[in-house]
């Protein structure tokens, strides 16, 4: 099963629609539920958000390979899940 890290933060507008498009594309395409994800808040878990090169939130990583940071789209989202899927 492909597991991909995101790392948020709860006051951040653009954490709150990744995690809000995930649950849809989730509902959307069962497929999708194949991908696990590691949700981080990055404010109650620093020495694992240190280990990870990023500088914004939403931060998607699949192992340690960034996948996207920054504002996203629900299209970016499912490119994501389409590319744990496809690892």
């Amino acid at each position: 099963m492909p597991k991909l890290t995101l790392f948020v933060l709860d006051f951040c507008p653009y954490c709150v629609k990744a995690r809000k498009y995930l649950k849809e594309l989730q509902t959307e395409d069962p497929k999708y539920n194949a991908v696990e994800i590691d949700l981080i808040d990055e404010s109650q878990n620093r020495v694992l958000a240190n280990s990870y090169d990023y500088y914004l939130v939403p931060t998607f990583y699949l192992g340690k390979t960034k996948l996207f940071e920054g504002i996203m789209a629900k299209e970016d989202v499912r490119k994501v899940l389409e590319s744990a899927l496809a690892s």
